[in-house]
């Protein structure tokens, strides 16, 4: 039996919660957690549109797309995919950190590499960055600017959940993609969208096979660290929104664990992870509470941790595709060509090919140390990496950013539901 880490106060507390909880009420949870963060219910039409694509490397094709996404909004994404796909193949989904978006070196690496092994790749950027900001920079950190005159901040993070959703559904729509073999990889900030889009995927939704967490995970309950998140707009207002949870973590997972695994991946000196709290004695007492919560022990987080390494994402790592593989069967890798594919540091692949790294970041102990899976790789431009093309985007910008968003979340926020969505729909048929 494994030892838990929480006092006894809590263990029965915990308990009682367990035992009063029914596959019922984790429903009611989820719907109200829903309504809570304003995701939308039904989704919103995706429309998928198309900008061409290009041959990047050896097998693998850059398609430039947007989807829908709340007030007929569209998302700027690159899509990896295998150019001669091998039957019904996996797909992949990327939900940036902080600062991060479709040009960050991990989302280019993660393309090219997982395309390679015959999945196709969907990248994005998040509200507020790249496509969807006016100056289209990048690290520009606009989704964490107080937006006057909004009631519910955590609006902003709902729709960053949504986006999440929405890039698995229009990953599950293309003609060449399995809908039962889908990855969900968050990273940082990203991985609390990830967590929370897998745990509240309804009917709507393709169930996520495969999630995979890196650099969080850490999903505590109500007072933690989450909630107590500095960054309101993003993590602490939709994850303080809810509170209504008795244990939020778990009931989170439990609500994941109905769909399928999960894989969380962190250093033993992420800073950024609740340390030394949330280490692997906070994760043994989670899984006991979801275990408590679900009577099963199927799907309950796993946890790889890698010592003295910092804040990074990890999914392209040999364990971390080792444990892919397992979950998505790729098209063309085996577990053996896994294991003897050589490496390469992140840092060196940056340095030879010039994507994007965040400043501070290309350190060893975080991302730069990386032990990369290293097929040659080439790099991408940013102006490859930018999925409207100017003239379209300049014409209506509005579509794609938060300065577009805003007056239409205001105008929700203040009882104009429909008529905000009335008015999109209006303006673009």
């Amino acid at each position: 039996m494994k030892l838990l880490s929480a006092t006894l106060l809590l263990a029965a507390t915990f308990a009682t919660h367990a035992q009063t909880t029914t596959p019922a009420q984790l429903e009611q949870w989820r719907e109200q957690s829903v309504h809570a963060l304003f995701i939308d219910s039904p989704l919103p039409p995706l429309k998928p549109q198309s900008f061409g694509s290009f041959v990047a490397a050896p097998g693998v094709r850059v398609e430039h797309i947007t989807f829908g996404t709340q007030y007929g909004m569209r998302v700027p994404a690159i899509v990896y995919a295998p150019a001669h796909p091998k039957g019904r193949v996996p797909a992949l989904v990327v939900v940036n950190g902080h600062g991060g978006d479709k040009s960050s070196w991990y989302a280019v690496y993660t393309g090219l590499l997982y395309a390679s092994a015959g999945a196709v790749v969907v990248t994005y950027d998040p509200i507020g960055e790249f496509e969807r900001t006016p100056s289209r920079g990048s690290e520009v950190g606009e989704h964490d600017k107080p937006i006057p005159g909004l009631n519910h901040p955590e609006r902003v993070g709902g729709l960053m959940i949504e986006d999440a959703m929405q890039a698995v559904r229009y990953a599950a729509s293309r003609h060449e993609v399995d809908p039962k073999r889908i990855a969900l990889l968050g990273y940082s900030m990203g991985s609390f969208h990830a967590s929370l889009a897998a745990a509240l995927a309804g009917p709507q939704l393709p169930h996520i096979r495969a999630l995979v967490l890196s650099g969080g995970g850490d999903l505590d309950g109500n007072g933690g660290s989450w909630d107590s998140s500095t960054k309101i707009n993003c993590q602490g207002g939709p994850y303080r929104a809810l509170s209504f949870m008795p244990d939020k973590g778990a009931d989170l997972y439990a609500l994941r664990a109905r769909s399928g695994p999960t894989l969380v991946l962190n250093g033993t000196v992420d800073s950024l992870v609740a340390r030394p709290n949330h280490f692997e004695p906070f994760f043994n007492d989670l899984r006991s509470r979801i275990a408590s919560l679900t009577g099963s022990q199927t799907n309950l987080p796993e946890t790889l941790w890698f010592p003295g390494v910092g804040h990074r994402p990890s999914w392209m790592t040999r364990p971390a595709a080792l444990w892919l593989n397992y979950q998505l069967h790729f098209p063309n890798w085996t577990d053996a060509e896994i294991e003897a594919f050589p490496t390469i540091r992140v840092a060196d692949w940056v340095a030879k090919t010039g994507v994007r790294i965040s400043h501070g970041y290309q350190v060893e102990q975080k991302e730069g140390g990386i032990p990369a899976l290293d097929l040659q790789l080439p790099g991408l431009t940013r102006e490859q990496l930018q999925a409207v093309p100017e003239a379209v985007w300049q014409k209506d910008r509005s579509r794609y950013t938060l300065e577009g968003w805003t007056p239409r979340a205001l105008a929700a926020d203040h009882g104009g539901e429909s008529t905000a969505a009335s008015s999109v729909q209006s303006q673009h048929p």
